[in-house]
C-alpha cells in the first residue's frame, strides 16, 4: 500500500461503536471533550492546527472551537457544540463546517453553536450523576463544571440529583485506546513505512560536515512528501556527544569524521505516529569500540523482540534488555561483578537510563497503564508500542572508567504491533544489522 492508496479516514461507524463503548462506562455519568486550543507561536501567528487526540478518537472531530458531551446508558446521548460561523475569521483559517452539516456528519443526536453553551450546558450537566473531565484544560468550560458541582451540592440534597464530582476522562478513554482497532493499525502501519522512508534518505547524506540541520530537513522532506503525511514529534539528529543528551532537538553541529550520529524521526500519518531511532557511523564504517556498544544495543533489543506475545508481561521486554545490556557493560569492562547483583542495583543506569518501550498511536507516548496494583500488563493483540534499547556514554561518567567509549551514544528503536501468535515489526523495512546500517551512510555508497 502506498499513500496515494491510503485511505486516511476512519469510517464513521468505528467512532460510533467508541461512543457506544464510552457510553457503556460512563453509567449515569457524562464525559466533556473539549477540542484542543488554537496555539500560538507568536502574536497572531498560529502553529499548525491539530485535533485533540481524546475528542478526535471519540468523534472524529478535527476543528477547533468544539465541545463534545457524551452521556452514559442511562440517558444515551451525543451532543455536538461547534464554533459560531465567523466570516472574518474564516478570511484567514478558512470555512468552519457548522452545526447543521455537523450533526448529519458526525452521528450527533443534537448539534448546537458555542454561543448556545452557557444556556444549554449548566441543564446537560445538571442531569448527570459525575462529569468526566479534564481540568485546566478550558478554563471556559471549567468555570461550567464548578458551578454544575457547586449546584448540587446546594440542591442535590433534596433533589437527589446532580454530580457530585469529577473524574479524568482518561479512566476510560486510556484504556481503550491501548489495543488498536485495524483502522489503527493500517495507519500505524502506513506511519512505520513513511518513518522508515525518511530514516533511509537522511542516511543517504550523511557524510563529514554535512550538518545536523539538512539531514533534519532531509528527513522531515520526506514525512511532508503528502499531504497525508506530517511530523510527529521534533527530529532528534544528535552527532557526538549530542547523541547522548536523549530528546536532543537543537540540531545545530557539524558531523564529525568519527562520529556517530543518532537519529530519532518519526512520520504521523492520519494523526497516528512513527516512532524510529537508528544510530549511523558518520564515516561508512563504525569503529571497534563503536562496534562492540552497537551490538550490545542490538542483543538487547533482539532479545525484547523474541519476548513479544500474546501472555507476555511488558516488563519482561524491560528485563530482557537490561540483563543483555549489563552483560555487555561487563564485557565492555564498564562495570565488574555478578549480573543478578548488578541488576538488583540497577547499576545500568547511568548508561541506559530510560525505559525500554512506550505505547504508540494518536499520541507518540499514547496513553495506558503499564501495571496495574504492582502486577505488570500483560500483552494482548492489537496493542503498539516501542522497543528502543541504547547505550549512551556521557563524557562525564566515562572519564575514569572507559575513556575509550567516551561520546558513544546507541539508540536502536522499533515499532512493534502484538499479533496473535507473536509481533509483526512495523519499522522492520530499516535494518539494524551493523553492516547494513553501515550500507545505509551517503558516504559508503
Amino acid at each position: 500500500m502506498t499513500l496515494s492508496d491510503f485511505p486516511g479516514d476512519v469510517a464513521p461507524g468505528v467512532f460510533r461503536q467508541r461512543r457506544e463503548s464510552i457510553r457503556s462506562l460512563l453509567n449515569g455519568g457524562v464525559m466533556l471533550l473539549p477540542s484542543a486550543p488554537t496555539l500560538y507561536r507568536s502574536r497572531d501567528t498560529q502553529h499548525r492546527y491539530r485535533p485533540d487526540n481524546e475528542l478526535y478518537y471519540s468523534t472524529g472531530i478535527t476543528e477547533p472551537g468544539a465541545l463534545a458531551l457524551i452521556r452514559g446508558n442511562k440517558d444515551p446521548h451525543f451532543v455536538l457544540f461547534v464554533a459560531d460561523p465567523n466570516k472574518s475569521n474564516e478570511l484567514w483559517t478558512g470555512p468552519m463546517i457548522g452545526a447543521e452539516i455537523a450533526k448529519d456528519q458526525f452521528g450527533a443526536d443534537e448539534c448546537y453553536m458555542m454561543s448556545e453553551l452557557p444556556d444549554l450546558l449548566p441543564g446537560l450537566l445538571e442531569r448527570a450523576d459525575c462529569i468526566h473531565y479534564r481540568a485546566r484544560v478550558n478554563d471556559g468550560l471549567e468555570s461550567y463544571v464548578k458551578q454544575a458541582l457547586e449546584d448540587a451540592r446546594l440542591k442535590g440534597a433534596r433533589s437527589g440529583s446532580g454530580p457530585r464530582g469529577v473524574v479524568d476522562p482518561g479512566g476510560i478513554l486510556d484504556e481503550l485506546r491501548v489495543k488498536k482497532e485495524d483502522c489503527e493499525i493500517e495507519c500505524l502501519r502506513m506511519a512505520a513505512q513513511v518513518t522508515v522512508a525518511g530514516h533511509r534518505v537522511g542516511a543517504a547524506i550523511i557524510s563529514p560536515g554535512v550538518g545536523e540541520w539538512t539531514i533534519e530537513a532531509t528527513v522531515e522532506q520526506a514525512f511532508r512528501s503528502s499531504a497525508r503525511s506530517t511530523v510527529a514529534f521534533p527530529t532528534i539528529v544528535g552527532s557526538g556527544n549530542n547523541g547522548c543528551i536523549l530528546h536532543y532537538t537543537a540540531n545545530d553541529k557539524i558531523l564529525g569524521q568519527d562520529d556517530l550520529v543518532l537519529i530519532d524521526a518519526g512520520a504521523e500519518v492520519g494523526f497516528y505516529n512513527g516512532d524510529v531511532t537508528r544510530t549511523y557511523p558518520i564515516s561508512g564504517r563504525f569503529t571497534a569500540a563503536q562496534r562492540d556498544v552497537y551490538e550490545v544495543v542490538l542483543a538487547s533489543l533482539e532479545s525484547a523482540i523474541h519476548r513479544v506475545r500474546p501472555g507476555e508481561p511488558i516488563t519482561a521486554l524491560h528485563d530482557a534488555v537490561t540483563r543483555v545490556i549489563v552483560e555487555g557493560l561487563i564485557d565492555l569492562r564498564v562495570l565488574r561483578g555478578s549480573i543478578d547483583r548488578l541488576l538488583e542495583k540497577k547499576a545500568y543506569l547511568p548508561y541506559y537510563p530510560h525505559q525500554t518501550s512506550h505505547w504508540l498511536g494518536l499520541d507518540v507516548h499514547d496513553p495506558g497503564d503499564y501495571s496495574s496494583s504492582g502486577n505488570a500488563r500483560v500483552l494482548e493483540p492489537g496493542m503498539v508500542f516501542t522497543i528502543e534499547p541504547g547505550l549512551y556514554f556521557r563524557p562525564e561518567i566515562t572519564k575514569d572508567i572507559a575513556e575509550h567509549l567516551s561520546g558513544i551514544a546507541i539508540r536502536i528503536e522499533d515499532d512493534v504491533l502484538v499479533t496473535e501468535d507473536g509481533c509483526e515489526i512495523l519499522s522492520g523495512g530499516l535494518p539494524t544489522s551493523a553492516s547494513e546500517i553501515e550500507e545505509l551512510v551517503g558516504v559508503s555508497r
